[in-house]
């Protein structure tokens, strides 16, 4: 497979870009990373960049997401806003899992919006989707569908036992 060839090609899987526990919220549009290749101080940031801004992009296609390399003497995070605010999260001497859970705090969805957005996208007008809680209870409710068997008995060409023979016995 070409796509497995580089630096640690599992950041490329769907599996694990699927894992990220990072959604940005709606009104962030741009998401700005600012860090440097070397320095001891950078260490998170490099890692965070190289491990999670997959993540972040493939969970976030609405929202830009920039990096920008050996431009500051510290690193961090600028968010801006739809309504042109903008925030500046510091990075600095902070491991790749500390910067992520205080992002997820800072500018992310918490579980409870996470888990709400996933009943609705679940739970749309589809008409494959029937039974309790939906708007029909059985698929012979829609047109063009076969009866059920408990109301309406088959015709005989489409029950087993006469096409196979069954009933003259």
């Amino acid at each position: 497979m070409p796509f497995m060839k580089g630096r640690e090609p599992v950041r490329r899987t769907l599996q694990y870009l699927n894992a990220s526990r990072l959604v940005l919220k709606d009104k962030v549009k741009i998401f700005s990373v600012n860090y440097n290749t070397h320095g001891e101080n950078h260490k998170g940031a490099r890692e965070f960049v190289f491990w999670n801004i997959p993540q972040i992009q493939f969970k976030n296609p609405a929202v830009q997401v920039t990096t920008l390399k050996n431009m500051t003497p510290s690193p961090f995070v600028t968010c801006y806003f739809e309504d042109g605010r903008e925030m500046i999260i510091d990075m600095d001497n902070r491991h790749r899992d500390e910067i992520l859970e205080h992002l997820r705090k800072v500018v992310g969805k918490t579980d409870e919006q996470l888990a709400a957005e996933a009943l609705l996208a679940e739970k749309k007008d589809n008409p494959a989707n029937f039974g309790y809680g939906c708007d029909r209870h059985c698929i012979c409710e829609i047109p063009g569908q076969v009866p059920c068997p408990g109301t309406v008995p088959l015709p005989e060409h489409m029950r087993g036992k006469y096409v196979f023979g069954l009933a003259s016995s």
